[in-house]
């Protein structure tokens, strides 16, 4: 709990009992769900502003290991989908807290993924992926990949089934002839980065995604050509998670690093960066506000060596903060923003509840 810091615009929730791997809204904003190496998921209601109702917060208990990722229904804002190091997804009905579906998989599972419609793609330790039928509540397939699989993602339409890998590339597959065919042969490989690929998500206008990788870059691409158009290069770390913002202006990108990194989607320039103390594990933007939800690690980095941070529950903790202005500054001013910008500076009308820059923040 904890009231917004009224200085940073951020809170902390403390409910979990160990490091948080996984925060995720739903397809409304109405929810946020977090998953943590305590074998639970938290879902948490009532955060964002006009939400008007009383926060309110659920246990989801089930899991005999950590959750390591989780994911929403992108249809029906009451359905979460969790993976776990248990060897099972769990469907679960977050209205009742009710676990409403058990799938066994074959391994320790690290990274899961919902399709625009009834289909679940998990991946394990073993680079096994699996594709569940929600509607079925059974497996439809495992595939078993030649090389490291990290984060999927499908394109919009349901279409194409994105892979990060070990090969440093992303992997293009045709959905339909992946569920087809034996073989998972790729339509197109994506060649951007020059090590590991750990992280992908795609801009809710779906013109294009990006990618974060080992070699603490993460790329912007162009979804119809297929081809990478920025790349940003502030991060020093492996980028572990991105997150573009509902209105596709904004991505932010974490690692260990000492700040999220929030950059101009069309530039590539930076306009804010989130100062952290501990390398980051999830971060996600909610899907209508400027609200940013981030988890990380319970060590601390103090001159280069970790130190554990004061309390057990702050180090279980995951925070969000809130974005100072709803529209990146366009214009060259270093140092102070100014109190009261010109008029022709100020945020157009279109962004609903823009705030200003409130003065003495300092872009990196």
């Amino acid at each position: 709990g904890g009231g917004m810091n009224g200085r940073t615009g951020v809170r902390e929730f403390q409910k979990h009992k160990k490091v948080v791997h996984a925060v995720a809204w739903n397809c409304t904003g109405s929810r946020l769900a977090s998953g943590s190496v305590d074998a639970t998921a938290h879902v948490w209601s009532g955060l964002a502003e006009e939400s008007g109702g009383k926060e309110a917060h659920l246990e989801l208990r089930g899991h005999q290991d950590g959750v390591d990722q989780l994911c929403w229904d992108p249809q029906h804002p009451d359905r979460l989908a969790t993976a776990s190091g248990d060897k099972t997804v769990r469907l679960w009905d977050v209205r009742t807290g009710k676990c409403t579906n058990v799938i066994e998989t074959r391994g320790e599972n690290i990274n899961i993924t919902w399709s625009p419609d009834h289909h679940i793609a998990v991946g394990n330790k073993d680079d096994d992926v699996s594709i569940i039928d929600v509607r079925k509540g059974k497996m439809l397939k495992t595939t078993k990949f030649g090389f490291e699989v990290n984060e999927m993602s499908w394109s919009a339409d349901g279409s194409l089934l994105f892979l990060t890998t070990g090969l440093g590339t992303v992997e293009v597959l045709r959905y339909n002839e992946f569920m087809r065919g034996g073989k998972a042969e790729s339509f197109r490989s994506l060649h951007g980065h020059t090590a590991n690929c750990y992280c992908i998500d795609f801009a809710p206008d779906n013109e294009c995604f990006a990618v974060g990788g080992a070699d603490a870059l993460v790329s912007i691409w162009n979804l119809k050509e297929l081809t990478c158009v920025r790349t940003l290069t502030r991060l020093e770390w492996p980028v572990r998670t991105l997150s573009f913002s509902h209105d596709g202006r904004l991505i932010a990108s974490a690692s260990e690093d000492t700040f999220i990194d929030i950059a101009d989607v069309q530039t590539g320039e930076q306009v804010h960066a989130v100062p952290t103390r501990v390398a980051m594990n999830s971060i996600a933007w909610h899907p209508t506000q400027l609200l940013l939800a981030y988890a990380g690690d319970d060590k601390e980095r103090d001159e280069g060596t970790f130190k554990s941070s004061a309390t057990r529950a702050e180090q279980a903790a995951w925070r969000l903060a809130m974005y100072p202005a709803a529209a990146p500054p366009r214009y060259g001013v270093r140092g102070a923003f100014p109190p009261q910008p010109p008029p022709l500076l100020r945020a157009r009308p279109s962004d609903a509840g823009a705030r200003a820059f409130p003065t003495g923040l300092t872009r990196a």
